[in-house]
């Protein structure tokens, strides 16, 4: 069963940046991010995402946030932060970025 993704303001922002960004580095990771929320939206526990709690961070209501990878074995490799909710088949994207 597919997940629907919501996104926060953040994530929304840093994904627009992506797609807006001419340099062709960025469309690179461009299709990594997207393939990372297709396995998302299809199954959190895909084994490529390598999804795992994140210890540093809590949800807006203290939700446990899970980090995916976008990419691995990177300089500065990327990824996305989420938690389940606010619905029952719902997972909220909260940022899409470079590792911290």
């Amino acid at each position: 069963m597919a997940l629907k993704l919501l996104f926060s303001t953040e994530a929304k922002a840093q994904l627009r940046d992506l797609e807006h960004d001419p340099r062709t580095k960025d469309l690179v990771k461009l299709k990594r991010v997207r393939r990372c929320l297709g396995l998302l939206e299809a199954n959190p526990r895909h084994p490529g995402l390598n999804s795992h709690k994140y210890a540093e961070l809590k949800g807006p209501n203290g939700e446990d946030v899970w980090e995916s990878y976008v990419e691995n074995r990177t300089p500065s490799a990327w990824r996305v932060f989420w938690h389940y909710g606010p619905g029952k088949d719902t997972v909220t994207v909260v940022s899409i970025t470079p590792h911290p």
